[in-house]
């Protein structure tokens, strides 16, 4: 709140010091502001804002030594970031939606679900993009000429495409289209990344492409991006925005992830609903636990050591004295 007080006395751009007249509408309230008060602010408007500005910024940095924040946001996927290899902890939910794949021939939208739920999973572990990022993405059908890196800019979105070159799906975004594009990252170069041929990733990316994807848009429009929404007789816009994709990654946890035990589905006991953005969590934690480094990590979410380590530190100290003592250890061992 004090903050907020502070942007309308800012110079410059603050609302209140643009607008000196409000000072007439001042009346005084005993105890609190006085007739000299008013006068004084009437007199010089600038410089009462001016001493308000340098008042609240006092005020607001006394409060932030203080303050603590009472909501975790880690809190729904606490147990995964908690146990050793998070990665491998939260890949059980992409082993549960297999496990528990509908007949494709007797279920086609029911398994054509499923399939957009293993791969929403799978690119969230192995790209770490943000929401906008992942669910804009194109689609360039196998055999295709791809988009060119100046469309996709003036777009500001990325594409999934086949790579001749390397005999793989790659997904190709160009800087401009991440909110952090003027990071020291991306250094004005796209990011580009060929996805791994492992656990049957390229089986179900083809069958999602080649048959999946039309029985998802049941003959609407194609917007053109690879996940599409499940069209229906009430809704025939097959586009995500942020609002229906977070509900659809909140579904999958819902079905897939959480341990049920009267049922005995779900893939991990304690996990609670949660949104993809938690997917970039799991990443930099995993690959902070494994190697202590805070610049390793950041590369996997697309940001900078120093962002990973004020939002992920707290998952290092244990494990940062258990990755000395391995190498430590190594030297009695050779013994």
């Amino acid at each position: 709140m004090l903050h907020l007080g502070l942007s309308l006395a800012r110079s410059e751009t603050g609302w209140l010091r643009q607008n000196p007249a409000l000072g007439e509408r001042l009346v005084p309230i005993p105890g609190l502001i006085s007739e000299e008060d008013i006068a004084a602010a009437l007199a010089d408007w600038q410089g009462m804002c001016d001493r308000f500005y340098r008042y609240g910024t006092a005020r607001a940095k006394e409060v932030q030594r203080v303050a603590k924040v009472h909501r975790d946001p880690f809190e729904p996927i606490m147990v995964v970031l908690e146990a050793e290899s998070p990665v491998g902890s939260y890949r059980l939910i992409t082993d549960e939606i297999i496990r528990l794949m509908p007949d494709r021939k007797r279920y086609p939208r029911a398994a054509a679900e499923s399939v957009r739920a293993f791969l929403m999973l799978r690119f969230g572990l192995h790209l770490g993009l943000r929401q906008k990022n992942l669910r804009e993405l194109l689609i360039c059908p196998r055999g295709e000429q791809p988009t060119s890196e100046r469309q996709l800019t003036a777009q500001k979105r990325g594409e999934l495409r086949w790579s001749a070159r390397d005999g793989g799906w790659e997904v190709f975004i160009p800087s401009s289209a991440f909110k952090n594009a003027h990071s020291s990252f991306f250094r004005k170069m796209p990011f580009r990344l060929l996805l791994p041929d492992l656990g049957g990733l390229y089986q179900q990316i083809e069958a999602y492409v080649s048959v999946h994807r039309a029985a998802l848009l049941n003959g609407a429009e194609d917007p053109g991006t690879f996940f599409v929404k499940t069209v229906k007789t009430t809704s025939r816009d097959a586009a995500y925005d942020q609002n229906t994709f977070y509900e659809a990654w909140r579904l999958i946890i819902q079905r897939y992830g959480i341990y049920n035990p009267f049922t005995g589905r779900g893939a991990i006991k304690g996990l609670l609903p949660h949104g993809p953005h938690n997917v970039r969590d799991v990443l930099a934690t995993h690959i902070l636990k494994q190697t202590g480094s805070y610049e390793q990590a950041s590369y996997a979410i697309q940001d900078t050591p120093d962002t990973v380590a004020k939002h992920y530190g707290r998952f290092l100290p244990q494990d940062k004295a258990a990755l000395a003592a391995q190498i430590l250890n190594r030297v009695w061992e050779a013994a």
